[in-house]
């Protein structure tokens, strides 16, 4: 067996007790261990990449107990390209929490991080449903503690809120998997394929109802209208560089959609036959239409940003939602962009607000204006998917994967009408923040009229955040510059997710039949 599969769990699993038992009063320490783990743990994921390439799907059993009796992990293209990119995400927001000192306002920073990271992957790298539940409560429980991190009191609300929500999400989950082992009497995912594949026709009522509650489940997670209200108050009210690692959280939902419903659920399994187009499509449209809209009215950087991160979900749900290969290679390359963009936009808000505060009005010239402006500038571009940025190149697939699609018309008007919504919500915000408030007088209350001193950049490492920023915007140019590369790989991907059999026969290859 491939050890190097199971790597990116045990890392982090291995790190976040060490640092809270032997080294929780040094924080140097700490940070010398998580950007180090962090650096190995990407190291791991270009090697599983690497190995990915091929085509070749890899299978990793745990305690050499054959599935579907044990558990399992599996390696193809979509898992090793969810590891990197979790992986990639991972580095630049471990670096700006320290070079912006977010990691000492609160206990256990660095641990949960690392928690949180093992969780994600967990999610990505299982081949078990009742696994990926469990990776699931993972990553939510480090993420309860990261949204509170630093305390104050609307971080609290936000936070019991979005614990409320996901835990009657988890409970639903839970229903879902008890639902789904009634009938088939598995949950391993390649085995609950083949027998759901072999079941007949009158015996799938309840097959279709788990398959119903697995996908509200999913798109809980994925932020989908109308299940979306709990993002923009927990996101905005979260420290924002934990906002911006909350981002790959997100593409968890979207990722589980892919996995069950074109390896279980997929087209030709009649009792599921529809599902995914009939409800996702239309929700997903919904969800870009309230995102930009709410980028219109936000008054708030923070919720401003969550908004766009619902646009963004929005339209990459549309993709899925076409449950077609080109839809799917859109999928996956949107994945990649909109995970890089609305990190990049976290970032940036934080920068805004630690200077001049949350408000989106004009204010006296903040330190550092120049870049973060320019930063919020690049970052506008490529979430609102305006040339020549990869966010562009992403819409422009969607769009073309629809056009065979009969609701093309308004998958058009959506994606177009939201996109000018979406720009127009980020240029006023601009606007008022970057170039209005360079009329505002630097020695003078814009509200009060009385005297006051410019603000000093709060950082303890304001190098540190920069560059964590604009590693994050060399991710966005790296898309474009090899989008060529990277669609062909969306692609390939996409024909492995809608060819099952040789994932079915990879993990079960020697069990009994």
């Amino acid at each position: 067996m491939n050890h190097l599969i199971i790597a990116p769990i045990v890392l982090p699993a291995m790190l976040a007790p060490f640092i809270i038992m032997v080294i929780r009063h040094h924080l140097d320490l700490q940070r010398i261990f998580s950007v180090a783990a962090t650096l190995i743990l990407l190291g791991i994921a270009f090697a599983l990449m690497g190995q990915s390439l091929g085509g070749e799907i890899q299978t990793y059993e745990l305690g050499d107990w054959p599935a579907p009796f044990g558990i399992v992990l599996v390696l193809d293209r979509l898992s090793a390209l969810m590891v990197l990119l979790t992986s990639v995400l991972a580095l630049p927001i471990v670096l700006y929490a320290i070079g912006s000192g977010w990691d000492k306002r609160g206990r256990h920073f660095h641990a949960l991080f690392h928690f949180q990271i093992m969780g994600v992957i967990g999610a990505f790298l299982t081949g078990d449903a009742f696994n990926l539940f469990v990776f699931f409560e993972v990553l939510l429980i480090a993420s309860y503690g990261l949204m509170t991190h630093a305390g104050g009191t609307r971080r609290l609300r936000a936070g019991v809120q979005y614990v409320v929500y996901n835990l009657l999400g988890s409970t639903l989950f839970l229903f879902a998997l008890g639902t789904l082992y009634a009938v088939t009497g598995t949950l391993n995912m390649a085995d609950l394929a083949a027998r759901v594949a072999e079941m007949p026709p009158e015996d799938t009522a309840l097959l279709r109802v788990g398959a119903v509650l697995l996908l509200l489940v999913f798109a809980v997670k994925a932020a989908l209208l109308p299940l979306h209200f709990w993002l923009p108050l927990s996101y905005a009210n979260a420290p924002l560089p934990v906002a911006a690692l909350f981002a790959i959280m997100t593409k968890v939902g979207a990722y589980s959609i892919l996995r069950m419903y074109t390896l279980v659920f997929g087209p030709e399994v009649a009792a599921t036959q529809g599902l995914v187009e009939d409800w996702l499509l239309p929700a997903a449209m919904l969800t870009m239409a309230a995102g930009a809209i709410g980028i219109l009215g936000a008054r708030e950087i923070g919720r401003l940003v969550a908004f766009a991160a619902i646009a963004s979900m929005g339209t990459l749900l549309i993709a899925v939602g076409l449950f077609t290969q080109a839809g799917t290679t859109a999928a996956i390359y949107y994945m990649v962009h909109s995970t890089f963009a609305t990190a990049l936009m976290f970032l940036v808000a934080d920068m805004v607000m630690e200077r001049r505060g949350p408000d989106i009005t004009p204010h006296s010239p903040m330190p550092q204006s120049g870049l973060i402006a320019s930063l919020f500038f690049v970052g506008a571009i490529a979430l609102a998917g305006m040339p020549p940025l990869s966010g562009f190149i992403g819409k422009l697939l969607v769009l073309q994967a629809s056009w065979p699609a009969p609701e093309r018309v308004a998958i058009w008007a959506v994606v177009l009408i939201g996109s000018f919504v979406t720009i127009v919500g980020l240029a006023r915000a601009g606007s008022l923040i970057f170039w209005k408030s360079h009329a505002v007088d630097p020695q003078t209350d814009p509200d009060t009229d009385e005297p006051t001193e410019i603000d000093t950049a709060p950082e303890p490492y304001p190098g540190l955040t920069f560059t964590a920023a604009f590693a994050l915007l060399a991710g966005l140019i790296a898309l474009t510059i090899f989008a060529g590369p990277a669609s062909e790989f969306a692609s390939a991907t996409a024909d492995q997710l809608f060819n099952p059999d040789r994932y079915i026969e990879a993990v079960l290859k020697g069990a009994e039949k």
